[in-house]
C-alpha cells in the first residue's frame, strides 16, 4: 500500500515537464510503443492516482490491456474507400511492422471480436494479451528513459517482475498535466506513422489519420446513440427538451480525459453540444448524472458491450472527481447553459465524494 506524501512542488513539477519535453525530443522513437506507454501511464494514473506524492504500482497486464485498446482499431486496414490511397494497416516500426499490431491482427483474424472489449471475454484473450505484456515489457518499459545516450529513470522504477512503479510525485504530475502528456504523445504518434515511407501510398492525402487512430468509430457512436434514446429516452440530457437531431456527448469533456468509457456518454441537442464544447456541466446536471450512474449502471455497461466500449461505473466517476477538483484548484468555470456558467467550488468535489 502506497504512503500519502505531500504533493511535488512547483519547481518539481516544472522540472518534470522539462524532462518529459526533452524526452519527446532526445528519445528513440523507432516504434509508436513510447507513445502508448506514456498515454497508458497517464491514463491509469488519472483512474487509479491520488493528487498527492506517493508513487503508484503498476502492473505489465495493466499497461498491456491498454496496449491492446490502444492498437485494435490500427490493426485494421486503412484507406479502405479512399481516393488516392492504397488500403493497408499502416505500419508503426521502422523495421519489421510491430510485434503488438501484428499479434492483435492476428487475434482478430483468428476471432470474430469486433472489438477489444469483446476480445476480452473470449478464452485466447489471455494468450494474446501475455504476448502483448511480453513486448511491452523488453522494449518500451526498457527503453522509455533512455534519452540523449543515457538512462534517466525520471519516470518509474522496475523493483519486481510483472509490475512498473511511477516514482513519487510522477503519478501526481501525470494527473496534473494529463492533456498535455496525451497530446504530445498522440501528436508525435500521427507525426511518427506519416513519416514512415511505407504508410505513403497507404495514407495518400487523407487527412483523418489522427480520428482513426485514437476516435471513436462511427459504427459505436451509431450504436451508443439509438441505445441511449432507448435508455433515457428522446431528451437532450441537458435542457431536458425533446431531440431530433441528436450528439453523443461525452460527460466529461473528451478534450478533458480522451478515454471512451459507456458510463460517460449522453445524448444531448447539437446546440446544447456545441455550447457546452469542452467545459465541464454545473452542478444539476453533474447531480443527474450521478443519480444515472447509480439507477443505470447495468444498463450503460451493457451499451458499452454492444458498442465496444469499456463501461465501469467507478473509473468514470473517479475521472469525474478528478476533473472537477482540478477545475476547483484552477479556478475553472462548468456550463449550466448556453452562455450561463457557474464557479466550479468545493460543493463539487463533495458531491462526487458523496458517491
Amino acid at each position: 500500500m502506497s504512503t500519502s506524501l505531500p504533493p511535488p512542488s512547483p519547481e518539481a513539477q516544472l522540472a518534470f515537464l522539462v524532462k518529459l519535453q526533452r524526452l519527446f525530443a532526445e528519445g528513440d522513437f523507432t516504434a509508436t510503443y513510447k507513445f502508448a506507454l506514456l498515454i497508458s501511464f497517464a491514463e491509469l494514473a488519472v483512474e487509479h492516482g491520488a493528487d498527492d506524492g506517493a508513487e503508484l504500482t503498476l502492473t505489465t497486464r495493466q499497461i498491456a490491456e491498454r496496449f491492446v485498446y490502444l492498437y485494435w482499431k490500427h490493426a485494421a486496414p486503412y484507406g479502405t474507400g479512399r481516393a488516392g490511397s492504397e488500403p493497408g494497416v499502416l505500419v508503426q516500426n521502422l523495421g519489421v511492422q510491430a510485434a503488438v499490431l501484428s499479434a492483435i491482427a492476428e487475434f482478430r483474424a483468428n476471432t470474430a471480436a469486433s472489438s477489444a472489449l469483446q476480445a476480452s471475454s473470449l478464452p485466447s484473450y489471455g494468450l494474446l494479451l501475455s504476448k502483448v505484456a511480453s513486448v511491452v515489457s523488453a522494449q518500451p518499459l526498457t527503453y522509455l528513459q533512455n534519452f540523449a545516450g543515457v538512462t534517466d529513470p525520471f519516470l518509474y522504477e522496475r523493483k519486481s517482475r510483472g509490475s512498473v512503479t511511477l516514482k513519487s510525485g510522477v503519478s501526481y504530475c501525470l494527473r496534473r498535466f494529463y492533456p498535455l502528456v496525451e497530446q504530445m504523445a498522440r501528436t508525435r504518434w500521427v507525426a511518427h506513422i506519416k513519416a514512415n515511407r511505407r504508410n505513403h501510398l497507404i495514407l495518400g492525402n487523407a487527412d483523418d489519420l489522427e480520428d482513426f487512430l485514437f476516435s471513436s468509430s462511427r459504427q459505436s457512436l451509431a450504436i451508443i446513440s439509438a441505445q441511449l434514446r432507448k435508455l433515457d429516452g428522446p431528451r437532450c440530457f441537458y435542457c431536458e427538451e425533446g431531440l431530433n437531431d441528436t450528439d453523443v456527448d461525452h460527460f466529461v469533456p473528451f478534450s478533458l480525459y480522451s478515454r471512451d468509457l459507456a458510463h460517460n456518454f449522453v445524448l444531448a441537442h447539437p446546440a446544447c453540444n456545441r455550447s457546452k464544447s469542452d467545459t465541464l456541466a454545473a452542478r444539476p446536471h453533474l447531480e443527474r448524472w450521478l443519480e444515472r450512474l447509480v439507477l443505470k449502471e447495468q444498463q450503460l455497461a451493457e451499451i458499452g458491450l454492444l458498442a465496444g466500449v469499456s463501461g465501469d461505473k467507478e473509473i468514470v466517476r473517479r475521472i469525474a472527481t478528478w476533473g472537477y477538483k482540478a477545475a476547483n484548484d484552477t479556478g475553472g468555470r462548468a456550463w449550466l447553459s448556453p452562455m450561463t456558467y457557474e464557479n466550479v467550488d468545493s460543493l463539487y468535489v463533495s458531491l462526487l465524494s458523496g458517491h
